[in-house]
């Protein structure tokens, strides 16, 4: 799974990387997770995230679980834009790159679009 995250305002940013630690601290911790990473470009107030799982219901629980359901809700309120990519992957192929996952993303938003 893969995301690329969008804040309204650069104000907005320095909160979102930090509520986005928590979370990806939580990650780290959660049943099912093979692993997880974060990518913050500030000046931008975009943020990518890339996570393998065993499978969707494991990411569905960490999603449902606390903090990340309270969190998103709020955070919310201060995003411009979310894209999300869900994709199956050889552990052999693990990881992807930054650039492999940003193309998996923009793919997503051209057809969109």
């Amino acid at each position: 799974m893969a995301s690329r995250l969008e804040v309204d305002s650069l104000w907005q940013a320095p909160g979102f990387l930090m509520a986005s630690l928590v979370l990806w601290r939580q990650a780290r911790r959660s049943p099912g997770v093979l692993g997880v990473a974060l990518k913050a470009e500030m000046l931008k107030g975009t943020f990518w995230t890339y996570s393998a799982w065993t499978d969707k219901q494991a990411i569905y629980t960490y999603a449902g679980a606390e903090p990340h359901k309270s969190t998103i809700a709020r955070k919310r309120k201060v995003m411009r834009e979310a894209t999300f990519v869900f994709f199956t992957a050889p552990a052999s192929d693990l990881p992807e790159s930054w650039d492999r996952i940003r193309r998996r993303i923009e793919e997503k938003r051209a057809v969109a679009e």
